[in-house]
């Protein structure tokens, strides 16, 4: 049970390293932006991230990948990160939470 109780830590602390990363063209964290399209966090340590960016020219997209992996790599726990970038679905406004569409003034 305690093991269960950890990884859900080590998950919530990559979540709140991924909220502390901005895209640098909208003001909002990359995680409430919904360019994380699937997060995995095993028992031993290892993250994995598919990603992507809000278009395929995004002045970022050689950075913001290698930029993640390093916020990640510091988190205490974290053993191995990997970080996956796609284009497939293309990110859309759908993507958004809502925190990201109150600050956006789209709420």
């Amino acid at each position: 049970m305690s093991e269960e109780k950890d990884e859900m830590t080590l998950e919530q602390k990559v979540i709140g390293a991924l909220k502390e990363i901005f895209d640098p063209e909208i003001p909002v964290n990359i995680y409430d932006l919904g360019l994380i399209y699937d997060l995995q966090v095993s028992e031993e340590g290892e993250v994995r991230i598919l990603m992507t960016l809000t278009a395929p020219n995004c002045p970022v997209a050689d950075s913001l990948p290698d930029e993640v992996n390093e916020a990640i790599k510091k988190i205490e726990g974290v053993r191995s990160v990997e970080v996956n970038l796609t284009f497939d679905p293309a990110w859309s406004q759908d993507n958004l939470s809502e925190v990201a569409r109150l600050e956006l003034g789209l709420l």
